[in-house]
């Protein structure tokens, strides 16, 4: 990693110290390259395969990074690149190393595409990952904010990547619903192969209970393409407020019948009514009254990523415990967010009784060498007086098909 990567790290390391990470494993992914057969055929990792179809298996929340210098139209805020500006330039100094990026010139795009399908095919045959897109912060008129969006992942790229490795890749567009050519995009990237639509409300601008979306809601609804929305507080994106990832405001598209996955079961900070009130429930709790309301039944789904991070693990018993949601919960990395070593803890998660003290330094060893396969087995071994999560859980695909080709539920 160059100089000045690790000059942010080492930032991040300061940052996060007084924040809710572990600095237990350390700092720095080790990005090894090529993972060696002691940990191919470790027990840990051939007992995860155990009873699962890999050409069932999507991991369905992956993003993608990259600054544009291929010509793809990646994008990200150059404010993330002024130390001056200590978080944003840690944050993205650590998403580098999380995916192994080579940051050298003209590198980025290609090395982050290229790492991230090493890994992919370290995986059993068959199992694939759901790329993001990710669309511009838009104002009311449904105009690009640049200068308020974080970052910026094309329709075009994403496909472009999944069509040219359909073996490994699948993708997922992201619309502002705001834009006036909205419902013509969402024609456009279900001719591409989109399998969903991926929102972060708080990030882009987006009230998913405004009633502009509905027409937008509609043709999710005819076209029977999943909505996945980020929900819960978010700490990575900042942006127009929490408030706007209050699970609550789901409702519309539920109701609108949508199905609606969402991002990390809501698993992070207190549920706000708006930027200023409090609802006096955390995001999680909302969740599972949704989860339970039966209205939402065969609608409501919630996507496992970050849910066994630092932060976010206190939820993790709960939804182990609660085989009766398993059906309705997907897999998903959120890669490369793994990666960040402080962030997800093996040794945290055993010392809260969820993991096997037996795993935990295999499961390192892994993560040096690839964070998909991290994930997976650590998600494979957590357990809670027994529970586990059940096949469902990581058999994602058939979700994904739309109309009466999809699985009644």
């Amino acid at each position: 990693m160059k100089r000045r990567a690790l000059l942010g790290a080492a930032g991040a390391t300061a940052l996060l110290a007084g924040c809710d990470f572990s600095l237990r494993d350390g700092v720095f992914n080790a990005c090894l390259a090529g993972l060696p057969a002691e940990l191919h055929e470790h027990p840990l990792v051939i007992g995860a395969w155990k009873t699962l179809d890999a050409a069932k298996m999507w991991d369905t929340h992956c993003h993608v990074f990259g600054d544009g210098d291929s010509g793809s139209g990646l994008w990200y805020n150059p404010k993330l690149d002024e130390f001056w500006r200590p978080l944003g330039y840690a944050q993205r100094a650590l998403y580098i190393n999380a995916s192994c990026t080579d940051h050298s010139p003209g590198r980025t795009d290609r090395s982050f595409a290229d790492r991230l399908l090493a890994q992919c095919d370290e995986m059993a045959p068959g199992f694939h990952v759901l790329l993001f897109a990710f669309d511009w912060a838009r104002d009311d008129a449904g105009r690009p904010m640049q200068g308020k969006s974080s970052f910026f992942v094309p329709n075009a790229y994403a496909a472009a990547l999944a069509h040219a490795h359909p073996s490994r890749l699948q993708w997922a567009a992201s619309i502002h619903p705001y834009d006036p050519a909205a419902l013509d995009r969402l024609d456009a990237v279900v001719a591409q192969g989109a399998r969903a639509i991926k929102w972060l409300p708080s990030a882009m601008n987006i009230d998913p209970a405004d009633a502009r979306c509905d027409r937008f809601y509609a043709k999710l609804a005819h076209l029977d393409l999943p909505l996945i929305s980020h929900a819960g507080d978010e700490r990575a994106v900042h942006g127009f407020g929490e408030h706007l990832s209050n699970p609550l405001r789901l409702r519309r598209p539920l109701d609108g019948g949508v199905r609606v996955v969402a991002a990390h079961c809501a698993s992070l900070g207190e549920a706000r009514i708006d930027e200023h009130r409090m609802s006096g429930q955390t995001n999680f709790e909302v969740f599972a009254g949704m989860m339970d309301d039966p209205a939402y039944r065969g609608r409501l789904f919630g996507d496992l990523s970050a849910v066994t991070q630092v932060n976010r693990m206190d939820v993790l018993a709960t939804i182990l415990d609660r085989p009766d949601w398993h059906d309705r919960l997907l897999n998903g990395s959120d890669y490369p967010l793994p990666g960040i070593v402080p962030l997800v803890s093996p040794r945290a998660l055993a010392g809260r009784g969820l993991l096997a003290e037996s795993a935990v330094e295999p499961l390192l060893a892994l993560r040096d060498h690839n964070v998909l396969l991290f994930d997976f087995v650590l998600k494979r071994s957590v357990a809670h007086d027994g529970k586990r999560f059940s096949a469902s859980v990581f058999e994602t695909a058939s979700f994904f098909a739309r109309s009466t080709s999809r699985p009644s539920e």
